[in-house]
């Protein structure tokens, strides 16, 4: 725990924890990538682990992925806003090539993006994570 003297001037840039509670505050508030990796994971097996791809169902299955996966991600009661978005797509041998820019915060925001795949489609999830 660093604390400043009185003497220092207020228009340094400091970086410090008051107390343990700061620094438990701040790792609350950060996008952790693993446990979101997770949650896209997870919310796409429920869906269609045990499906084959079927062109009517489609449409119903990316909005179930997207649901499920941004309704765990607010659970987690953390300060972001999310986007997520997800591609259903039939495996044909087809090609599939996507781009996204971000332009944000480095230190607390983040993105997360899993192909998920069985023997009749892939799956592309991705969760953007904006800290408010």
């Amino acid at each position: 725990v660093f604390k400043p003297s009185a003497r220092q001037n207020s228009t340094e840039n400091l970086s410090y924890f008051n107390t343990m509670d700061d620094l438990e505050d701040t790792e609350e508030a950060a996008f952790v990538a693993e446990d979101v990796n997770n949650i896209i994971k997870e919310s796409i097996d429920s869906i269609l682990l045990n499906a084959s791809y079927n062109q009517t169902k489609v449409a119903q299955w990316t909005t179930n992925v997207v649901e499920v996966t941004l309704k765990r991600l607010t659970a987690l009661a953390k300060p972001f806003k999310y986007v997520v978005t997800c591609v259903i797509m039939q495996k044909n041998g087809a090609g599939l090539h996507t781009a996204s820019s971000c332009y944000w915060d480095n230190a607390t925001d983040g993105s997360r993006t899993v192909r998920w795949e069985n023997k009749t489609m892939y799956c592309i999830a991705t969760v953007f994570g904006l800290a408010i």
